[in-house]
């Protein structure tokens, strides 16, 4: 028997499956529409929580111009701040990968579709599409990638998907623009039983005729297996299966053994009150047992007045405070609130003349090599009575791999500002 069905991806037989069609492809649309929008917001809210106008080290962005114009002073109320934005935006992130490749797929034959333009207007659309296409695939693959901490991309994370977001959102609000009548006319011809194919559950033929149908609906389908609502169905259980095996490290507690998509750290930390998530040790780190030794160890600390060397004897011997604060970090896992015991940074301000409102504070690690083995703080963050250095977790001295002999806690700051094995402070106006 002959086969005459076509062989190219730009004639319209080419595409066979029943399922395509307006308002399968709106109904995925309109879905994308919102979390979409919610994954840029809690994006720029997680660039805006590194305080990136604050220092150079801490902007992983240089040259962004007008696109900080938004950027502000983060707050250290609620102390879980940084843990449901970051959360959010991870979750519902991986959430969403299900419906963003549904809807590829649902609009694949327009990719293919010749000629490439067929005027001005179509040919913007073309581009956009192509930006918003490439941009969306970019941005899941590298967060994705990131939250399981396989940085296998070239250059830095946060430059590539700060600037990724930018070129995948314009393309993404320039779609929308033309798009949200169209899905939105669609989604109500489905209700009113008018959409092209509305009655593939029942094994009618679909035909491309009628309003709406356009190039989604195959000319010649085969046999329909499943309903589009059944396709929805399924398209949102997946959904659900990654939400329930991610979330669980955000929320905590008991969930936090379902979150097995969620990333879970390079190292064991064990049991006992140093026993929560570590990214980073102190091997990785570069951190040599003996620079951390009660002999050896001292914490510079400069101000307006000069420079005072402390050790951690001299520091015990201070004011002694203790904040019950989560670690949170920008893969979207987060600890539970854990007690930790140490040095107020305010009154570490105060040593060194800053007796009033403290400044901004330039920190600085023991740290050999790696991202943010320095940090900068704002002065709103070392004026919190919650921010310290700490010397203690859950009753216990900081294990090496938690920071000993002395770290950085801040509430509602990303986990990377909460810097480990501190070894310099100097507060001024950065």
């Amino acid at each position: 028997m002959r086969d005459d069905r076509p062989r190219l991806p730009s004639s319209p037989g080419f595409w066979r499956s029943p399922l395509r069609g307006p308002w399968f492809t709106s109904m995925l649309g309109l879905v994308l529409l919102v979390g979409i929008t919610v994954l840029f917001v809690t994006g720029l809210v997680s660039y805006a929580a590194y305080n990136p106008g604050l220092d150079p080290v801490n902007d992983q962005t240089p040259g962004k111009g007008f696109l900080g114009f938004y950027l502000f002073a983060w707050p250290t109320n609620p102390h879980w701040l940084y843990r449901a934005t970051q959360g959010l935006h991870v979750t519902l992130g991986i959430t969403l990968i299900p419906v963003l490749l549904a809807k590829l797929w649902s609009v694949v034959p327009r990719l293919f579709a010749l000629p490439p333009a067929r005027s001005l207007a179509h040919a913007l659309e073309r581009i956009s599409l192509l930006l918003l296409v490439g941009g969306g695939l970019f941005e899941f693959t590298t967060g994705v990638l990131n939250v399981q901490l396989d940085y296998v991309f070239p250059g830095s994370f946060y430059p590539l998907h700060f600037y990724g977001a930018w070129v995948f959102f314009a393309a993404f609000v320039a779609h929308a623009v033309l798009k949200v009548p169209t899905a939105l006319r669609n989604a109500r011809r489905r209700r009113a039983g008018q959409e092209p194919g509305a009655h593939a559950a029942a094994g009618e033929p679909l035909t491309a005729a009628g309003p709406g149908g356009g190039d989604l609906v195959s000319p010649r389908p085969d046999p329909p297996t499943v309903s589009r609502r059944g396709a929805l169905w399924f398209v949102g259980g997946a959904s659900l299966l990654l939400f329930a095996t991610t979330v669980g490290q955000s929320i905590g507690g008991a969930l936090r053994r379902t979150a097995l998509l969620a990333p879970h750290g390079g190292a064991d930390p064990g049991s006992g009150p140093n026993g929560f998530q570590i990214n980073k040790t102190a091997a990785y780190a570069g951190i040599d047992a003996a620079e951390t030794g009660e002999e050896a160890w001292r914490l510079v600390v400069t101000g307006r007045t000069g420079t005072v060397r402390l050790g951690r004897a001299d520091l015990l011997r201070m004011p002694l405070h203790s904040s019950a604060l989560p670690i949170a970090c920008v893969e979207g896992w987060s600890t539970a609130d854990q007690w930790w015991r140490g040095v107020r940074l305010r009154d570490l301000a105060a040593l060194v003349g800053h007796d009033g409102d403290p400044p901004d504070v330039f920190v600085e690690s023991l740290q050999r090599h790696g991202a943010f083995r320095r940090a900068a703080l704002r002065a709103n963050q070392v004026a919190d009575p919650r921010s310290l250095l700490a010397l203690y977790v859950n009753g216990e001295e900081l294990s090496p791999d938690h920071g000993y002999p002395a770290r950085i806690i801040v509430p509602a700051a990303p986990g990377v500002l909460n810097t480990k094995w501190v070894a310099r402070l100097t507060f001024g106006d950065l």
